[in-house]
């Protein structure tokens, strides 16, 4: 069987986050992309310069179009700026009922918000409890539970479990904006605690950090592969593509991840 992933999301013109991004992504880790177009961005390393937001008919238009022939294992769903596209969404997922990864997208790396204030409470209502992972960065995290932003574990865990009633089967906290020579990403299930530390890679090129790694958990479960190792087998993903995105030379200020780090750029032979 052809492992086939969708992802619902914001498409970036300069190609290092949203919809370029995962299917990148799911390319590079042998699944077999498709994607629902939510808004395009005009965008490049430097931060985002507009938005257009798509109508909630032609998001759900495609959503059916897809789902209706294709044999989708797992939707990652990321950028949905909007009430009405929220609430297309998740009329969709109730009847079609595929694994979800869902990446509250609230505001880009740039710190441009790319969420409309008044949809906050639509995606803790409506997406939040259709997620089999929810993976929020520190500061998503704080503002679906409207708290400050963790400064240590145990307030990341104390989200976490604030999150898990919201309905999600699983939280998992990034750790990546905190401070500190480890990066430790946090997965609660409301039974287990499991931990992902990594090495810190110091680097500019982190554009689409987010979005890649929900997108790998995303192609893991697609693949049949259970959360944690999903999880896991993301992390290690991300974290190799981060180590490699010196090889590029794209735009003049945060560049993306390497996707495709395994294949190219080719060392030159002599």
């Amino acid at each position: 069987m052809t492992a086939i992933a969708l992802t619902i999301a914001g498409s970036d013109s300069g190609g290092g986050a949203g919809i370029q991004a995962d299917l990148k992504t799911f390319s590079a880790l042998g699944v077999y992309g498709t994607s629902v177009v939510t808004a395009i961005t005009a965008q490049n390393t430097r931060g985002v310069t507009a938005i257009e937001n798509l109508t909630p008919r032609i998001v759900r238009a495609q959503i059916d179009a897809v789902l209706s022939d294709i044999d989708v294992k797992a939707i990652k769903i990321g950028m949905v700026s909007t009430v009405e596209t929220i609430d297309a969404i998740a009329a969709a997922m109730r009847h079609w009922r595929r694994r979800v990864v869902l990446d509250p997208v609230m505001v880009a790396t740039s710190g441009d918000r790319l969420l409309d204030p008044e949809a906050i409470d639509a995606l803790r209502q409506r997406l939040l409890p259709r997620a089999i992972i929810l993976t929020p960065n520190l500061s998503e995290a704080a503002l679906l539970t409207g708290r400050s932003v963790a400064t240590d574990e145990a307030q990341m865990v104390r989200q976490g479990e604030e999150l898990l009633d919201l309905g999600p089967s699983a939280v998992l906290i990034k750790g990546g904006h905190a401070g500190g020579d480890m990066s430790t990403d946090i997965l609660l299930d409301g039974e287990t605690m499991r931990r992902f530390p990594t090495r810190r890679i110091v680097t500019r090129h982190d554009h689409g950090t987010g979005c890649t790694l929900a997108a790998a958990i995303c192609a893991g479960l697609a693949k049949g592969k259970d959360p944690t190792e999903a999880v896991a087998d993301a992390k290690d993903y991300l974290t190799a593509a981060m180590a490699a995105a010196g090889n590029l030379r794209v735009g003049l200020g945060r560049g993306p991840v390497h996707h495709f780090h395994q294949w190219w750029p080719v060392p030159q032979t002599s």
